[in-house]
Parts: structure tokens; C-alpha cells; sequence
């Protein structure tokens, strides 16, 4: 399967659940990186790993996919 196919099947609930969540963590760390007030370096740091946490969650969760055999399973 090529690598727009696969990014265009249908994904698993649970794996639509984890791409949501990693957004959200990408989206908060991006705040706190972005913050135009004075914090601590720490949490600055944290906010950059946040992003790399959610961006690489997102993109794992994007690539997984059902097989036809799951989907005639579930309906």
C-alpha cells in the first residue's frame, strides 16, 4: 500500500482518539513556546517536547489503518 493510500483509508476509533489528543498537546506546546511573557527556561523545554510528542502521535495515528476484514467485523 503507498503512502497516500494508506493515509487516505479509514483509521481505527481509538487511533482517531490518539490523533486528537496528540494535537492538543502539540497545540499546548506550542503555546508555551510561543508565550510572549518571561517563563522558565524548563518549561519552555517541555513545551518543545510537547510538540514533538503530539506531532509524532498524530502522525503515527494518521498512518494506521483497518483492514476489510476488521471492517466487515465491526458493521
Amino acid at each position: 500500500m503507498k503512502l497516500i493510500d494508506r493515509l487516505k483509508a479509514p483509521t481505527p476509533k481509538f487511533f482517531k482518539i490518539l490523533r486528537n489528543i496528540g494535537l492538543g498537546l502539540a497545540a499546548a506546546g506550542g503555546v508555551i513556546v510561543a508565550s510572549p511573557i518571561a517563563i522558565p527556561t524548563i518549561i519552555v523545554t517541555i513545551g518543545g517536547y510537547l510538540i514533538v510528542a503530539g506531532s509524532v502521535a498524530t502522525a503515527i495515528s494518521q498512518a494506521v489503518t483497518t483492514t476489510e476484514s476488521e471492517i466487515v467485523k465491526s458493521n
